[in-house]
């Protein structure tokens, strides 16, 4: 089975960051050839700190009430869409996301993680009123090991501050100490990357797979979009409440979210995530959406299918929860 074209999209695109020597068969082939006609990433993954984090929020307001405004331009534009997840309520407000990679260190720093994770500060930022938090590992994609958490508030001052808050928390310190005091020649990881991000108007609500609540087998598809420009981003979003939502859905690909990135490293560009059974069902549900008659005249639409296009990179994750996660 082939890993479906996305017409214009991911014919620029560059998801370099899978590893195709460990995916089978037509992914790998795919992804192989979408390589060799790819594009540099504009820029580099930075480090993001809790205190310097907080900083550029508030540094880049203006920047912050341009990028917020993105997915209201595109649902201006967007009357005839039609309905989307059963979940969402057309007057929910966005959730914010603080989507987070732990660059681990091989060895005993990845069960110390893990504890921590499970017994400290998932369970604390849950006591803040943040959740459902998503954890998950790489399951194709480089620089292994590596770890993704997802966090979810409505509330974004609780949201950015959440670092600060748990260090407030005696129960939390007590059982983070082993991972929070771990010596400097040993780290449990060597970097922590954060991108800020706010759902779509016409997803405001992250949605947890049914399989996720029943612990059974399940893969995610975390795919970020780089636009070339602030208006090319706006497009894109556009495009997505005019239909992509419902195509996916047709095609069983089930969303978790889908969002607009604030503040991080690579912008402007959305972000959204995918379920699937396994990894058999993530490309058989690639090829219906592009097979899809209303995803061929979608991308067929002249307000979408521009030269150059409205995506200049895409970044592409195959991720596995972790057994705590609760997505």
């Amino acid at each position: 089975m082939q890993w479906p074209n996305r017409d214009r999209i991911d014919a620029a695109a560059r998801p370099g960051i899978v590893d195709p020597l460990n995916i089978p068969g037509a992914f790998r082939k795919r992804l192989a050839a979408e390589r060799r006609r790819a594009r540099p990433p504009s820029r580099l993954f930075h480090v993001v700190d809790s205190e310097s984090f907080l900083l550029k929020i508030m540094d880049r307001r203006n920047f912050l009430s341009t990028s917020i405004s993105a997915t209201s331009i595109a649902l201006a534009g967007a009357s005839a869409a039609t309905a989307q997840s059963p979940a969402e309520s057309p007057k929910a407000a966005p959730e914010y996301y603080d989507l987070r990679r732990y660059q681990l260190v091989s060895g005993p720093g990845t069960k110390l993680t893990d504890r921590y994770f499970s017994g400290a500060f998932i369970p604390a930022l849950n006591r803040l009123g943040i959740g459902p938090v998503g954890a998950f590992s790489i399951y194709f994609g480089p620089d292994t090991p590596a770890y993704y958490l997802l966090l979810a508030s409505t509330k974004l001052e609780t949201l950015v501050n959440a670092d600060l808050a748990v260090a407030k928390d005696p129960a939390f310190l007590k059982e983070a100490q082993p991972f929070w005091d771990a010596p400097g020649g040993a780290p449990p990881y060597s970097r922590i990357e954060s991108t800020l991000l706010r759902a779509f108007e016409g997803y405001p609500k992250l949605t947890v797979p049914p399989a996720a609540a029943k612990q059974e087998k399940r893969i995610y598809h975390l795919r970020t979009y780089v636009s070339p420009t602030n208006m090319d981003h706006v497009r894109k979003v556009e495009m997505f409440h005019h239909g992509e939502f419902d195509i996916f859905a047709k095609a069983g690909a089930a969303g978790v979210f889908y969002a607009d990135a604030l503040i991080g490293p690579r912008l402007p560009s959305l972000t959204y995530m995918l379920s699937f059974p396994d990894l058999e069902a993530l490309e058989a549900g690639w090829a219906k959406f592009s097979a899809d008659p209303d995803w061929k005249k979608l991308s067929a639409d002249p307000r979408f299918n521009l030269n150059p296009p409205t995506v200049s990179n895409v970044s592409s994750l195959v991720l596995r929860p972790l057994p705590y996660s609760q997505v």
